[in-house]
This record gives C-alpha cells, structure tokens and sequence, in this order.
C-alpha cells in the first residue's frame, strides 16, 4: 500500500523568541515540524541549539535536522531537548555507521540527509539502517534558497533500488514546484519559507499539503 505523502515545516531561526513563536503558530495547523539546526562551520550560516530548543515547551513532536560538524556528539542533548529523531549529514561524519549505531544506543529515531552533490551509490549501504533518507534539494544552509530539480532523479534512483524506504525532500520547494516533486517518489516534503514567511502561514500550509496528495493520487496506477 502506497504511504500517503507528508508535508512537514521546517523551522530555521537563529533567535529564540521567533523559535517560540514559530512553534506556537505550527502547533495551529500540524503535529509535528522539523528544527533546523546549524552550526556556521558545516554550513555558512548559524541558527539555535538544541538549549534555546530544550527551553521552548511546546506540543509538537519534532525532529533535528543537524546541519553541524560532529553530529554524534550531539544526538544525546537533541534528545534530552525533546527531540524524537535526528537527522544528520552523510557528508559530516567520517563513518556513518557509527553515527547511527550511537543514535540507536540512544534509543532515538535517526536519519541521513544528502546534499546535492552526493551520489545515490555512496549512500545504498546506510539506507537499510536509518528510518529515512532525507535528499538536499538546495545547498544546505540558507533559508528561500533555489531548488536543484536535478535532486528528483536522484530520489527515483533511490527509490527504484528501496521501495520501502521513507525518502524525504527539503529545500526551495514552494506551490510551484510541488506538484512536480510530489509525483517523483519521495514520501516527506520539508517546507519552509514557503510556510513560515507567508502571510497565512497555516493556509499555506493547507494549499500545499492538498496540492502535494491530489498530485501522487493523480500519480498513482
């Protein structure tokens, strides 16, 4: 049976008051949402951490997309913040295996994100360890950034070789695109300025996640 296509916001922010009010507004149409957490060395820009996270109550189940160097080392303090899985990067671990391994000795949800430039073959060895496998569909590391549309085929890849695999998609996909990306395999699309920096954020919301299951219905044999 076909998994029915998610839509998850993504939260990035480096202030922690607009955190608490993001999170405030994304508990008013959705359950859970994504934290974008970055560091200024894995990728240029930097956002909060998992304190400014741990200090927020909030509804939401949530997970932690680390876009830091070390991840590993962090996984127990996204958990202690609240956090129900993390998210890192292939690119910045020096064995990815290892990185899951202390994930599950942590008893938390973990998943691998891919940036652009990395190939499907690099990561078909780690896909049958991790929940999800989470594509980059822009550069990582800036929020509105432009979506690489060569990233799909990249997703169809995948999927041909793990059709059971959960394949999540994040970057610079807006009510333009989405249509496009619901249809190219993929079972989580993460959005964020196309949510957050809306005039009515939870319509927005609405509007895409409707577009984005009338799209793989319409798909579908």
């Amino acid at each position: 049976m076909t998994k029915q296509i998610r839509v998850t916001p993504a939260v990035l922010t480096e202030d922690p008051q607009a955190l608490k009010k993001m999170l405030q507004l994304a508990e008013t149409f959705t359950d859970y949402v994504q934290i974008d957490i970055m560091d200024g060395k894995f990728v240029p820009s930097r956002s909060i951490g998992w304190q400014q996270v741990a200090e927020v109550r909030t509804k939401l189940r949530w997970e932690a997309h680390l876009m830091i160097e070390q991840p590993e080392k962090q996984f127990a303090n996204f958990k202690k913040a609240g956090a129900g899985k993390v998210v890192f990067h292939y690119e910045a671990v020096p064995d990815p295996h290892l990185a899951v391994a202390a994930a599950r000795g942590l008893d938390i949800g973990v998943g691998v994100a891919v940036n652009p430039e990395t190939p499907v073959s690099e990561i078909l060895p780690l896909s049958d360890e991790v929940d999800g496998v989470l594509f980059l569909s822009v550069h990582p590391g800036y929020y509105g950034a432009k979506f690489l549309p060569d990233v799909l085929e990249k997703v169809a890849d995948l999927r041909r070789s793990r059709p059971d695999l959960d394949i999540g998609i994040d970057g610079g996909i807006k009510e333009n695109n989405i249509t496009l990306i619901s249809r190219s395999g993929v079972d989580e699309i993460f959005v964020g300025s196309a949510i957050f920096l809306q005039p009515q954020p939870g319509e927005s919301y609405r509007r895409l996640l409707a577009q984005a299951r009338k799209s793989q219905a319409e798909e579908l044999p």
